[in-house]
C-alpha cells in the first residue's frame, strides 16, 4: 500500500534557518486529557466481504511528575468486537473484556520521556502483559525524533515493532504556530525487529534475497499535529495507520490484509497533576513489544481455562468417547485442546492424571501423544520419569522418544532433562532407544544454539565424550552415532572432533572403515551454515585427497557444494578433474556441477553461474560416461511468479566392487518465500551384497586352488588378497534436516532381532512360530494420534496486540482388525516352509482402517483473552471397512473370496475446507463466525479500494485456442449430475455416479465449491470459501436382494472349468472334473465372443483397398463404430504407418530414403526416386541452414537445433521431424515398404497371411491359464457379475496373449477384448476393444523396429478411432500440459498437423549412448536430438539393418539381452593386443614360456585363477592354465590341434566334461575352440581357440579380480595396477609385474626378479647415501643370458649409508620400509625412469638384466634432480646406453631421495 503526502503550497520548509523545537512537552503540574480510539480489521481488501477485528476506546491522562518521569492513566476502557461484512455491520461491545481491561488499568503507569522519546515503562507487578502492551501501543504514538536542521530525513527509530527505518517529513506553518509531522516506517526493513517464530527452527531464511519479493509486507504511517508557543510544543492530535499484506502465493491481487488505526486527540488540559500510584511499579522494559502470554494459546478455538486438571480429565473422556463413536472431527479438535491443557498443568497434576488413565488402553495412546506434542518442561520430565520407571514398553518408548525430542520447547531446563536421558540405564541397554536419544539431543542443542550467539561447551560435551570413548574402544557403531549426533547439533566447536575421523587430517583415522569417514564428512553439513569458509576448506582438502576411497570423496563433494563455493573454488575443482585418476569421482562431480548449472533457485544463482562456467572447462567425455559411474540426478523447478519451488536430488555413488550403486542419497528440498527447508532425506548404503547372489555353500578354502593361489601370491611382490567384507546394509532418514534414526543391518543384527522376538535365530523356526501365532487369531485395535506440526509467526501491531500467522495440524490413524486363520492339514513337527504350498487356508477377516487429517491456519489476533481474524480449516478423511471370508487352495491354485454387499452409505474418502471470519473471547457462548462470502446478491465492487480484477488474457497460443478434434468435446457422461451455478458463478456443485447394479452398489463423486474467485482470479481467492469433494459408496436397490459377493480365481489347468456358461438356463458351473476337451467347443459360446470373430472373418473376405490421398490421411480412422475389429484393424495399422501425413505436411519422402530401398520392379523404383528427388529439393530449400534457428512457416512457430554430425550433408539440412521411419520388414527382399503401401495391398496381404497362420481365438487350440469370476449371489435370481479369461500362446517364434471380460448375465452383451501379438522379430501389434460385443470403443497399438534416417529405430503408434468422452476429457487435460512440460525438459516443438486420432513415437539410436526422439500428435510435434541414455546400447551409428535376425530371435528380447550382456565384463587376448575388463586396450609382448596371471579372484575366497603363456616355438599361439577348486585345466595347441588336460590327464575335446564337485563346471567345444563355464566360481565363460582367449566373469565379481585383465572396477585411469598396488608407468612394466616366478631349475621360465642397488655411494645433502630399486627387476636366471631387452620403469630410493651397510635382503627390506612409511608421498613423488636402446638407425625394446647396473655414474644437478647414466654390454649384441632422468622432492622426515 502506497501513501501519498499532500502538501499545501503556502507551507514552506525551513531547511537552513533555526526553527521551533517541535518535541512535545508535558508541563509539570498539568494533566493532559486525550481521547483514544484504535481498531484492527482482518480480511480481504474488498468491500462487502466478511471481516473480523476489535476496537478499543478510552481516555488517556498524561502528567509530568519530575524530570523525565511521567504518569499515564487509562480511564473507561471499552473493548468491542467486529464480525460481519464491512462496512455494513457494526462493532459489538464485550463487557467481560472491558471489565478485565478496566481492572488492569485501574492503576497508573509510569514512563520515562525525554526529547520526544519513550525510555522505560513501569507497570504494576500483577498487571497482565496484554495491558502493558496496550500501553506501549499508546506511548508509541508519542515517540518522535526531531532533527532541528532538516525537514526531510531518514533514521533508524525504536518503536513497538523494534528498530526500523523511519522517514520524517515536517511541514511548519509558522503563521499559525502549527506544524504537521508525517512519519512512515518500512516494517520489512528493521534491524532489531520484534518477532517471534515457533516451530520454524528448520526453515532457513535467505539473507541475500531482495526485500521486495517478501510474501509479507508491512508499513505504518503516523500523522502528528503540533501547536507551539513560547512555553513549548504540545501534541494536539496523532493518528496512525498500519497495514500488513500477506500473500501466501506471492500474487499481486491475491493477498489478505490487516489494517490497524489509532487516533489520539487532545480534549483538555487540567491544572492538577495525577496522583502517584500507591503500589510499587516494576520496570517492564522499553517501548519494544514483549511476547509472553500469547505463546501459550495454540492457534485453535479459544479454551477458557479455569481448572486445568479437571478440564483435562473431562476433555480426555470426551476425546475417547468421540473416537469410539467415529466422530473423528470432534476427536481431532479435542486432541488439540488436550495438548493445550497439558502445556498448563504441573508435573504433579500430570502424575495424578496418569494414575487415573495410564492403565486404561483407550486413554493411554491419547495421553502419551498429547504429552509429547505439548513440549512443556513438565511433560518432558514426566516422560523421562516413566521411561526410567519402565512404565512404557519398547514400542511405546520408540514412538514417544522422537516425538518428545522434536516438540519440546528448548530452554536450559529441558536441556538438563535431555542430558539425563543419555545416562539413563533403561535407555542405554536398548540400542534403538539409545540412538533416538542421542540424535534427539543433538537436535535440541541445534535449536538452543540457534537462539544464542555462543553455544555453551557443556552442551556439546556429552557428544564429544561419546566420540572419544568410541575411538578409544574402536567401536564403529558408537563412532557413527557420535558423528551423527554432532551433525545434528551443527556447531563449529565440534570441527576439531570431526577431523580426528578423517585420514587427511589424522593418520590414526586411516584404519577406520570408509563409512566412518563418510559420516564424518556428513557431520559437517549443518556446521557449514554457520562456518561455511572453514567447512569449505576441509571438504576441499578431502576432495583433493586421491588416497581416500571414492565414496568418501564424493560425499565431500556434496558437502562442499552445500557451502556455496565461489567461482575460483569451483574452477579449481574442475581443473582437478582433468587429471583425476578416479572416473567415479570425476563423473559424480561433473554431473553434480551440471545439475547445479541447470538450477533456477534464487538462493543458488551464484553457484549455478559458477558451475555453468566450470563445466565448459571439462572434457565432454565426462558427459558420455554411463550409469556404471556415479551420477547426480536432479529434478526440480522454481516459480519466480509464486516464489516457490522444490528440487529432488538423487546421489548415486557407485562402488568399484559393484556395478550397482553402493551409496544412494535422495533428498527433497522445498523453497518458499525466500526460505529453504530440507523436507526429507533418505540414504541407503550397501556393502558386499553380492555375497548373497553367489553360492555361499561351496567350501572354497578347502580346495587345492585356494592353497595354490596363496603360494603363488608370495611370488608376486606386494600382492595381498582383498580384506574380507561382511555384508552390510545401513540406512538413515532425516526429517526437516535432522537425522531421527539410522540402522545397520547385517547378519548378526538380523539374528539378534529374530532371537529377541521369537527366541530363535533359525529362520525356519521363526516362520513356523509366526504361522502358529497367526493361527491363534489376530485381534487388535491400533490408534496413533499425532500432531503433525505447529508453525507460528507473530509480530506486534501499533495497537499493542499481536498479529499471528499460524498453522497447525493433527493426524489420526487407527485400525481395528479381527482375523482368524485356519490351516489344514496341521503343520508337522519337522516343519518346512515348502509345506505351506500343500495346505488349504480359511481366512475370516474384519479390518477397519481409518485415517483423518485436520489442519488449521489462522491470520489475526490470538491471545488467551480473545481471538479475532480469519481461520482456515482443511480436513481429509479416508474410511473403509473390509470384511471377507477367503479360502486359499495352494495345491489347486484356487482362491475364493466372499464378502457382503453394500448395506449402507459409506464415505470412502473426503476433502473439505472452509474459511471463516471468527471472533472469540473468554465469555461463554461468545464465538461468532461469518462466512467470507455474503448470501444473496453480489457485493458492489465499484467502491472497492483496489482496481477491479483483470480480464483473463485472450488465448494467444495454439494450446489455448486450437484444441485437437479428438479432445475438443467436453465431458458428457454421468449417471447423476447436477450443476447449480449461482450469481457470478460463486456456487458450484456436481455429482457423478456410476452404478454397478450387478453388484448392488454405486460409486459417486460429489463436488461442492463456493469461493471468491469471481472477484479475483487468484489462488487465494479460490481457496477462500468452502470446498468439499467426497467419494461415496452406497447401495443400489435391485429386483432381487444380494446375499453376498463372490470372487473366485482359478489358475492352471482347471481354469476352463470355472467359466460360467451364459447361454445355459441355470447358473451352475461346469463340473470341475470335466476335462478340457469336453468343453473346448463351447468356450466361444460361453464367453459370448463368437460374434466378434464372425464379424472379423466377414470383414477380411470383403475388405476394400485403402487409397492414400491427402483427404484419406486426415479423415478419422475407424470412424464407423460397427467396422470390423480384428483383421481390419491391423490392416489399418499397415495402411496408416506413414508418419506425419496430413494437410499440414505437403512434403514427400526424401531421396536418401528412396535410395536405401531394394525393389523388384524397376519402373516403380525409378518413379519413386524421381518423386523423392523433387520433394527432397523442395524440403531442402525450406529448411534452415543454421544449427540452432527459430523460424516461422505460415502461422506456426518452430524451435529446433540440428547439429548431428553423423548425418550426411543433405540430411543435416533437414529438421529431424522431416525424416521417415522405415519398418524393418521393408528392408527384406521381396517386401514392399509399409510407408509406400497405403495405396496397395501388398503389406496388408503380408499381415493378412500372418494372421491367417495364427488361430483367431486361442481357445480353439489352447486352454485358458487363468479364469476369474466376480459375481453377486441373489436370493431368488440368477447370479450377476463379470468373468475374466486369459489365454496365452508362447511359441518359440512368436507369442500371443488374449483376454476377455464379459458379463455372466445372458441379456448383457457388454464385453472387453484385448489381444497382443508378436507378429515377427520386428513387430508387435495389440488392441483393446470394449462395449457391445467389443464393438463400441477401440484403442490399438503398433510397435515396430526399423530405420530412421540411417539409424536403427523403434516406432510406437497409438490409435484411438473411438473412445468414451471421459477419455477425451482426460486426454484434453493432459494435452494442455504437454507444450510447457516439453519446453521445461528442453524439447523442441512444432505445430504441424498429423493424422487425427493417432500418436506416433519414434526413438532412433544415433550412438550407443544417445538417441533422437520424435513424438507426433494430431496438432503438435515434439522432438529432440542426442538424448543421453542411462545405459549403453550395443550398436554403432550408421549401421544399416540390412540383415534380418533369425526368426527364432525376437528383436525385443534381443535388445534386453544385449543390454544385459553389455553390463558384463569381458577380457580378451589376441596376438599382442589385450583388452581388459574395463575395456582398456594395450599392446604387450609376453616373454616366452612365462606364465602371466591373466585373471584371478583376489577376494578371500580365491575361487579361480587363469594364467597364460606363449610357447617358445610359436609366438602366435598361447596356452592357458585354469585353476578351479580341485581342478587344474590346461588348454594348449599341439600339432595344430587344441588339447585339453584336466589335472594332468589328457581329456577328449569333443565330449563335454562336467565336474562332480559342489560347484558346476562345464567344458565343451565351441566353434573352433573350447568353452569353459563355471558360474558358481564367478566365471560365466572362457573361450580359447589357440589364438584368441576371451574371459567373461559374473557381474558380482566386480572389484574382486586382479591380474592383467584388471580389477573390473570401471576405473580406466588406474588400469596398470601392479600386485603391490602401485600403478605402473607403461604396459610393459604392468605386464611383467604379473609374471609368475618359477623354480630356475625345473621351470620353463628363465626370468627372475631381483632388487637392484647402486654400489657406488651417493652424496646427498652432504651425507653418504645408498640407493635401491623400489621394485624388483626381471633378469635372466644364473647361467642364462639375455637374447633381447625391453625398457622398464623402475624407481629408486636412497637412504643414509649407515642404515643400509650391505645389500642383504633383510637390510634391503628395512630400507624399503623406510620409504614405504609414507606411502602417499612415495607414490606422489615416484619418478618415471625410462630407457632407450639405440642400435644403428633402428630402435627396439630391451629387457635389462641386472648385470648391466653396477656401472652407474650419478651426478647431482640440483637438490631434487638427478641424472643417471648406465652403460653396459649384454652377452649378445652391441653396447647399449640407457639414460634415466627423474624429479622428486626431498623427504622431510628422513634422508630419503626418490630417483
Amino acid at each position: 500500500m502506497v501513501f501519498f503526502f499532500l502538501m499545501h503550497p503556502s507551507l514552506s520548509f525551513h531547511t537552513g534557518a533555526q526553527k521551533q523545537d517541535l518535541e512535545p512537552i508535558f508541563h509539570t503540574g498539568k494533566t493532559y486529557l486525550y481521547s483514544y480510539e484504535s481498531f484492527i480489521l482482518h480480511g480481504l481488501p474488498n468491500r462487502g466481504m466478511a471481516m473480523a477485528g476489535v476496537k478499543l476506546t478510552c481516555r488517556v491522562e498524561i502528567s509530568h511528575v519530575s524530570h523525565s518521569d511521567h504518569l499515564l492513566q487509562i480511564q473507561s476502557p471499552k473493548l468491542e468486537e467486529y464480525n460481519g461484512f464491512w462496512p455494513t455491520d457494526s462493532f459489538t461491545p464485550s463487557s467481560r473484556l472491558s471489565e478485565i481491561l478496566a481492572a488492569c488499568f485501574s492503576q497508573a503507569f509510569k514512563f520515562e520521556y525525554t526529547e520526544g522519546r519513550v525510555r522505560s515503562i513501569f507497570a504494576p507487578e500483577d498487571c497482565p502483559i496484554l495491558c502493558t502492551n496496550l500501553v506501549r501501543g499508546i506511548l508509541n504514538m508519542v515517540q518522535i525524533t526531531i532533527k532541528k536542521s532538516q525537514n526531510v530525513y531518514e533514521l533508524q527509530e525504536a518503536g513497538i515493532e523494534g528498530i526500523c527505518r523511519t522517514r520524517y517529513i515536517i511541514q511548519d506553518d509558522s503563521k499559525n504556530n502549527r506544524a504537521t509531522i508525517y512519519k512512515s516506517k518500512d516494517l520489512t526493513d528493521c534491524q532489531e525487529k520484534a518477532v517471534k517464530n515457533i516451530g520454524m527452527s528448520y526453515i532457513r531464511p535467505c539473507p541475500t534475497c531482495p526485500l521486495k519479493i517478501r510474501n509479507m509486507k508491512g508499513t505504518v504511517m503516523f500523522t502528528y499535529t503540533m501547536k507551539y508557543d513560547d512555553s513549548g510544543t504540545s501534541l494536539t492530535s496523532a493518528a496512525s495507520q498500519q497495514v500488513y499484506q500477506i500473500s501466501p502465493f506471492n500474487e499481486r491481487n491475491g493477498a489478505t490484509a490487516m489494517e490497524a488505526r489509532q487516533e489520539l486527540s487532545l480534549v483538555s488540559i487540567k491544572r492538577t497533576p495525577l496522583s502517584a500510584p500507591k503500589i510499587q511499579l516494576q520496570n517492564q522494559g522499553s517501548l519494544r513489544y514483549h511476547f509472553s502470554e500469547e505463546l501459550l494459546q495454540m492457534p485453535i478455538p479459544l479454551i477458557r481455562i479455569k481448572n486445568p486438571d479437571l478440564q483435562l480429565t473431562e476433555t480426555l473422556r470426551q476425546l475417547v468417547q468421540n473416537n469410539e463413536e467415529g466422530a473423528t472431527t470432534e476427536a481431532s479438535a479435542k486432541f488439540l485442546q488436550t495438548i493445550q491443557l497439558f502445556r498448563i498443568v504441573t508435573f504433579d497434576q500430570i502424575e495424578s492424571l496418569w494414575m487415573l488413565f495410564g492403565s486404561n488402553p483407550p486413554y493411554r495412546h491419547w495421553f502419551l501423544s498429547a504429552t509429547c506434542a505439548a513440549g512443556a518442561t513438565d511433560t518432558f520430565r514426566f516422560l523421562k520419569q516413566k521411561i526410567h520407571d519402565e512404565m512404557l514398553n519398547i514400542w511405546e518408548a520408540a514412538v514417544t522418544l522422537p516425538l518428545a525430542f522434536h516438540f519440546v520447547s528448548i530452554n536450559k531446563q529441558t536441556l538438563e532433562i535431555a542430558s539425563t536421558f543419555l545416562t539413563c540405564p533403561q535407555i542405554r541397554k536398548l540400542p534403538m532407544h539409545r540412538v533416538i536419544v542421542y540424535l534427539g539431543y543433538g537436535s535440541m542443542v541445534n535449536k538452543y544454539c540457534a537462539q544464542t550467539s555462543v553455544c555453551p561447551d557443556e552442551l556439546l560435551q556429552p557428544l564429544h565424550d561419546l566420540a572419544t570413548e568410541a575411538t578409544s574402544k574402536g567401536d564403529a557403531k558408537d563412532m557413527a552415532l557420535a558423528l551423527k549426533a554432532i551433525g545434528n547439533a551443527g556447531e563449529p566447536a565440534s570441527i576439531k572432533r570431526i577431523l580426528k575421523f578423517l585420514p587427511t587430517f589424522s593418520q590414526a583415522a586411516a584404519s577406520l572403515p570408509n563409512r566412518i569417514h563418510a559420516d564424518a564428512i556428513l557431520a559437517l553439513r549443518k556446521i557449514a551454515r554457520k562456518a561455511p569458509a572453514k567447512v569449505r576448506e576441509i571438504t576441499l582438502q578431502v576432495f583433493m585427497d586421491n588416497t581416500l576411497a571414492p565414496n568418501v570423496r564424493m560425499v565431500a563433494c556434496i558437502v562442499l557444494f552445500e557451502t556455496k563455493p565461489a567461482l575460483p573454488t569451483v574452477t579449481a575443482m574442475a581443473s582437478s578433474l582433468l587429471t583425476e585418476p578416479s572416473l567415479q569421482v570425476a563423473s559424480f562431480t561433473y554431473s553434480h556441477m551440471k545439475a547445479l548449472a541447470a538450477g533456477r533457485i534464487p538462493q543458488l544463482y551464484n553457484l549455478s553461474a559458477s558451475c555453468n562456467i566450470a563445466i565448459k572447462l571439462l572434457s565432454p567425455r565426462l558427459d558420455r560416461l554411463s550409469y556404471r559411474y556415479s551420477k547426480v540426478i536432479h529434478v526440480g523447478d522454481y516459480s519466480s511468479k509464486y516464489q516457490a519451488g522444490a528440487i529432488w536430488r538423487v546421489y548415486l555413488m557407485n562402488s568399484p566392487n559393484s556395478i550397482f550403486p553402493s551409496d544412494i542419497i535422495t533428498k527433497v528440498r522445498g523453497y518458499y518465500a525466500n526460505t529453504a527447508t530440507d523436507i526429507i532425506e533418505v540414504a541407503l548404503r550397501s556393502q558386499s551384497l553380492t555375497k548373497f547372489i553367489s553360492n555361499q555353500n561351496i567350501p572354497f578354502a578347502e580346495y587345492d586352488t585356494h592353497k595354490t593361489l596363496k603360494e603363488l601370491g608370495k611370488t608376486l611382490l606386494g600382492w595381498k588378497e582383498l580384506p574380507p567384507e561382511n555384508p552390510l546394509v545401513s540406512a538413515y532418514i532425516k526429517i526437516l534436516g535432522q537425522e531421527i534414526a539410522f540402522v545397520d543391518i547385517n547378519k548378526n543384527a538380523i539374528e539378534q532381532t529374530m532371537t529377541s522376538l521369537t527366541g530363535s535365530s533359525n529362520w525356519q523356526v521363526v516362520v513356523k512360530k509366526v504361522v502358529e501365532e497367526v493361527q491363534r487369531g489376530i485381534s487388535a485395535r491400533w490408534t496413533l494420534p499425532l500432531m503433525v506440526g505447529e508453525l507460528r509467526h507473530i509480530v506486534p501491531t501499533v495497537v499493542g496486540v499481536p498479529l499471528e500467522l499460524s498453522l497447525c495440524g493433527a493426524m489420526l490413524a487407527q485400525a481395528v482388525a479381527d482375523v482368524d486363520i485356519h490351516i489344514s492339514p496341521q503343520l508337522s513337527d519337522d516343519f518346512r516352509p515348502s509345506q505351506l504350498l500343500e495346505t488349504n487356508m480359511d481366512i475370516h477377516a474384519d479390518i477397519k482402517p481409518k485415517t483423518y487429517f485436520h489442519m488449521i491456519a489462522m491470520m489475526g489476533i490470538n491471545t488467551q483473552y480473545f481471538q479475532s481474524g480469519l481461520e482456515f480449516h482443511a480436513e481429509f478423511s479416508a474410511n473403509t471397512t473390509t470384511k471377507f471370508d477367503a479360502r486359499i487352495n495352494m495345491k489347486e491354485n484356487n482362491l475364493k473370496i466372499e464378502t457382503l454387499p453394500c448395506r449402507q452409505k459409506v464415505e470412502l474418502a473426503a476433502v473439505r475446507s472452509e474459511v471463516y471470519a471468527i471472533s472469540r473471547n473468554i465469555e461463554e457462548d461468545s464465538e461468532k463466525k461469518s462466512q467470507i462470502l455474503p448470501e444473496g446478491e453480489l457485493p458492489s465492487i465499484s467502491n472497492q479500494p483496489f482496481q477491479p480484477p483483470e480480464r483473463s488474457p485472450r488465448p494467444s497460443s495454439w494450446k489455448q485456442s486450437n484444441i485437437p478434434n479428438v479432445i475438443s468435446k467436453g465431458y458428457q457422461q454421468g449417471s447423476e449430475e447436477a450443476h447449480h451455478p449461482s450469481v457470478g458463478g460463486r456456487f458450484y456443485t456436481r455429482t457423478l455416479c456410476r452404478k454397478f447394479e450387478s453388484l448392488g452398489c454405486s460409486a459417486c463423486l460429489s463436488l461442492k465449491s463456493q469461493n471468491s474467485a469471481f472477484l479475483r482470479t487468484t489462488h487465494l481467492h479460490k481457496l477462500l470459501g468452502e470446498f468439499e469433494a467426497k467419494i461415496i459408496l452406497k447401495p443400489v436397490h435391485t429386483d432381487a436382494d444380494i446375499d453376498k459377493i463372490q470372487l473366485e480365481i482359478q489358475a492352471g489347468s482347471k481354469a476352463a472349468s470355472k467359466i460360467i456358461d451364459v447361454a445355459s438356463s441355470g447358473s451352475k458351473e461346469e463340473d470341475e472334473t470335466t476335462p478340457y476337451k469336453d468343453i473346448k467347443a463351447k468356450l466361444k459360446k460361453i464367453l459370448g465372443i463368437e460374434n466378434v470373430f464372425k464379424v472379423s472373418n466377414k470383414t477380411r473376405r470383403h475388405r476394400k483397398r485403402v487409397h492414400r490421398t491427402e483427404e484419406a490421411a486426415n479423415r478419422t480412422l475407424w470412424a464407423d463404430p460397427s467396422a470390423p475389429p480384428l483383421s481390419s484393424s491391423f490392416s489399418s495399422f499397415t495402411a496408416s504407418s506413414a508418419d506425419g501425413k496430413g494437410p499440414g505436411n505437403e512434403h514427400k519422402r526424401d531421396e536418401t530414403r528412396q535410395s536405401r530401398k531394394k525393389r523388384g520392379n524397376s519402373s516403380k523404383n525409378s518413379s519413386r526416386s524421381s518423386s523423392g528427388r523433387r520433394s527432397s529439393s523442395s524440403s531442402g530449400r525450406s529448411a534452415s541452414s543454421k544449427s540452432c534457428s527459430s523460424s516461422r512457416e505460415g502461422s506456426s512457430g518452430e524451435r529446433h537445433c540440428s547439429g548431428d554430425s553423423k548425418y550426411s550433408n543433405q540430411q543435416a539440412s533437414l529438421p529431424i521431424y522431416r525424416f521417415w521411419f522405415e519398418p524393418a520388414d521393408d528392408q527384406e527382399p521381396g517386401r514392399e515398404a509399409l510407408n509406400n503401401s497405403m495405396g496397395s495391398s501388398s503389406s496388408s496381404a503380408s499381415d493378412e497371411s500372418i494372421f491367417r497362420a495364427q488361430p483367431k481365438f486361442l481357445g480353439d487350440s489352447k486352454p485358458p491359464i487363468l479364469a476369474a469370476v466376480l459375481r453377486a449371489i441373489h436370493r431368488n435370481k440368477q447370479p450377476t457379475g463379470l468373468q475374466l479369461v486369459l489365454y496365452t500362446d508362447t511359441q518359440r517364434r512368436r507369442w500371443r496373449v488374449q483376454m476377455f471380460v464379459s458379463s455372466i448375465t445372458i441379456s448383457n452383451r457388454w464385453k472387453v477384448c484385448a489381444d497382443a501379438s508378436v507378429i515377427n522379430a520386428h513387430k508387435v501389434l495389440g488392441f483393446l476393444k470394449w462395449g457391445k460385443d467389443c464393438q463400441d470403443y477401440w484403442i490399438a497399438t503398433h510397435i515396430a523396429t526399423g530405420q530412421f534416417a540411417t539409424y536403427p529405430a523403434m516406432q510406437m503408434k497409438l490409435e484411438w478411432p473411438k473412445v468414451p468422452s471421459t477419455v477425451r476429457t482426460t486426454a484434453r487435460w493432459f494435452y494442455s500440459f504437454l507444450p510447457e512440460a516439453a519446453y521445461l525438459l528442453g524439447y523442441s516443438q512444432r505445430q504441424q498437423y498429423s493424422p487425427s486420432y493417432q500418436a506416433t513415437l519414434v526413438m532412433a539410436l544415433t550412438s550407443p549412448r544417445t538417441c533422437s526422439v520424435i513424438l507426433k500428435l494430431p496438432e503438435l510435434t515434439i522432438y529432440d536430438r542426442a538424448i543421453r541414455l542411462p545405459l549403453p546400447f550395443p550398436s554403432s551409428p550408421g549401421t544399416l539393418l540390412t540383415t534380418v535376425p533369425s526368426p527364432d530371435q525376437n528383436v525385443f528380447i534381443q535388445a534386453t539381452l544385449l543390454i544385459t550382456e553389455n553390463l558384463k565384463a569381458r577380457c580378451s587376448v589376441f596376438q599382442n593386443v589385450i583388452t581388459t575388463f574395463n575395456g582398456v586396450k594395450f599392446n604387450y609382448s609376453m616373454p616366452a614360456n612365462c606364465y602371466h596371471v591373466l585373471a584371478q579372484d583376489c577376494s578371500p575366497e580365491l575361487r579361480f585363477l587363469v594364467m597364460m603363456k606363449r610357447p617358445e616355438e610359436s609366438a602366435d599361439l598361447t596356452a592357458i592354465n585354469v585353476r578351479l577348486a580341485s581342478h587344474e585345466i590346461d588348454m594348449y595347441v599341439s600339432n595344430g590341434l587344441i588339447q585339453l588336460k584336466i589335472n594332468g590327464v589328457q581329456a577328449p575335446t569333443d565330449i563335454p566334461y562336467t565336474s562332480n564337485s559342489d560347484a558346476n563346471m562345464l567344458i565343451s567345444s565351441e566353434k573352433e575352440g573350447l568353452s569353459l563355464t563355471a558360474p558358481d566360481y564367478g566365471i560365466d565363460k572362457i573361450y580359447y581357440d589357440g589364438h584368441r582367449l576371451e574371459i567373461q566373469v559374473a557381474f558380482w565379481m566386480a572389484g574382486k579380480t586382479c591380474g592383467i585383465c584388471g580389477k573390473y572396477d570401471a576405473e580406466k585411469e588406474r588400469e596398470y595396477q601392479m600386485p603391490s598396488g602401485y600403478l605402473a608407468k607403461d604396459a610393459v612394466s604392468f605386464g611383467q609385474s604379473w609374471i609368475i616366478s618359477e623354480d630356475p631349475c625345473a621351470g620353463a621360465c628363465k626370468l627372475q626378479r631381483r632388487f637392484v642397488k647402486i654400489d657406488k655411494p651417493v652424496a646427498f645433502d652432504k651425507a653418504a647415501a645408498k640407493c635401491f630399486s623400489m621394485e624388483p627387476v626381471l633378469h635372466c636366471v644364473e647361467g642364462c643370458s639375455a637374447t633381447r631387452t625391453l625398457p622398464v620403469s623402475v624407481g629408486f630410493h636412497c637412504v643414509p649409508a649407515g642404515e643400509c651397510r650391505t645389500g642383504t635382503s633383510a637390510q634391503h627390506s628395512h630400507c624399503d620400509r623406510l620409504l614405504r612409511s609414507q606411502p602417499g608421498r612415495a607414490e606422489e613423488a615416484r619418478p618415471e625412469i625410462r630407457g632407450r636402446r639405440e642400435h644403428g638407425s633402428s630402435s627396439h625394446s630391451v629387457l635389462l638384466p641386472a648385470a648391466v647396473l653396477p656401472a652407474v655414474r650419478l651426478r647431482s644437478t640440483g637438490s631434487a634432480r638427478f641424472r643417471v647414466s648406465v652403460s653396459a654390454r649384454t652377452a649378445r649384441g652391441p653396447a647399449a646406453r640407457l639414460v634415466w632422468a627423474a624429479r622428486t622432492r626431498p623427504c622431510p622426515l628422513q634422508e630419503t631421495v626418490l630417483l
